[in-house]
């Protein structure tokens, strides 16, 4: 069931009401105006009133802010964040600056690249937290390290870490500071001379774009990779296909999904089994067909996508941010097809093993939209869930 395209005062107080589980008779009952208004002011027939908004928002005791608007200000990252954020950009600064004066011990460079291996690690796990707490201070020492005893394994081990920091800062909804992390492996991949790390920075770079610049980053990462016979150059090649199959269904090309899908599975037939070692991507089969259910999700072909989230069977082995977003997905295409009780049970699977990605999860806030939208009273739990994700 697609959400309605209108985004105005009216459309946001019926969304509320139906997350307090009133009907507009018993909202009516609660402020001092009428039902005709109430139900004209909801359907977008009449403006709302500053005196209208402000009974509403105290008859459902909600700040006045989640009415009036703007759409976009629930998911403005919150300042309970800050103090995650923060210590990273900090850190990312650093970058031009030398040796760092002011460390008076750094590990050995054994010890830090173990750690930038980690925190990938935590990250897949979505212990995004944990990672966050650690990677400035990492960050900090690496950087001190390629200045002053610069090596092909430090500086790969800080481009690693870049990414790490790309990765936490996207998915706790900071997109640029997640360009910013991108830029420095950038810098970082080019001193290393690692052509492969260069074009996974191409790809994560392509994928926060839209349009031709995305095609373009993507396939000049293509470009970079001349020896196409090893594993790593396999797995990286499929991957940034994934990534230009993703960026054909924002564009409703699906002569290119189709092209670029098909190119996928041919690396992965070439790699046998999942290659989950490879700089994180877990490049195989699965996350082909990952992709082909997120690429018919973009395209809004949901009755195709509700055919391959069923039918797809996730390894035991299948990392826990991956299973964390083909449940989001999964509910969402159950939203569409009017399942919402399964709907909200697998947002509620996704919450138990992922909290901190799912919450900021696009997909997460647009299904429970779409489940209050659904319902003339809002179900047990999707209240909940709602004031979770802070709609």
């Amino acid at each position: 069931m697609p959400l309605p395209e209108d985004d105005h005062t009216g459309s946001r107080i019926r969304e509320q009401r139906r997350l307090a589980r009133l009907t507009q008779i018993q909202l009516a009952d609660r402020i001092p105006y009428s039902l005709s208004l109430l139900s004209q002011v909801e359907c977008g027939a009449r403006p709302a009133t500053a005196g209208f908004v402000a009974a509403v928002a105290q008859a459902l005791r909600v700040d006045t802010s989640k009415l009036s608007g703007p759409p976009g200000v629930a998911s403005v990252p919150s300042d309970r964040l800050l103090h995650v954020v923060v210590p990273i950009r900090e850190a990312l600064d650093r970058y031009d600056l030398g040796p760092n004066p002011d460390l008076t011990t750094v590990r050995p460079a054994a010890e830090l690249v173990a750690e930038a291996e980690a925190l990938c690690q935590k990250v897949r796990a979505t212990h995004l937290r944990a990672a966050a707490k650690a990677l400035p201070a990492l960050v900090v020492e690496l950087t001190h390290a390629v200045w002053s005893a610069p090596s092909t394994e430090v500086w790969r081990a800080l481009a690693s870490a870049y990414r790490t920091a790309h990765d936490v800062a996207l998915k706790l909804d900071h997109p640029d500071l997640a360009r910013l992390a991108l830029d420095r492996m950038g810098w970082a991949a080019t001193r290393a001379s690692d052509p492969c790390l260069e074009a996974v920075q191409r790809y994560k770079r392509g994928t926060l774009w839209r349009g031709a610049t995305s095609r373009q980053l993507i396939t000049s990462g293509q470009a970079l990779l001349t020896d196409g016979t090893s594993r790593e150059v396999l797995a990286v090649t499929g991957q940034l296909h994934l990534g230009l199959a993703t960026v054909a269904a924002k564009q409703r090309d699906r002569v290119g999904v189709e092209a670029h899908l098909a190119a996928a599975r041919e690396m992965a037939d070439r790699v046998g089994g999942e290659a989950g070692e490879v700089h994180w991507l877990s490049f195989g089969h699965t996350n082909v067909s990952l992709h082909e259910l997120g690429t018919s999700i973009t395209m809004g072909d949901y009755d195709t996508a509700l055919g391959q989230a069923r039918a797809l069977r996730l390894p035991a082995t299948t990392l826990t941010s991956r299973r964390a977003r083909y449940l989001v997905d999964r509910a969402l295409v159950e939203m569409e097809a009017g399942s919402a009780k399964m709907s909200l049970g697998f947002l509620a699977d996704a919450r138990k093993i992922a909290p901190e990605q799912t919450r900021h999860l696009p997909g997460t806030r647009a299904t429970v939209r779409g489940l209050v939208h659904m319902s003339r009273r809002t179900a047990e739990g999707l209240g909940g869930m709602a004031r979770w994700i802070g709609l």
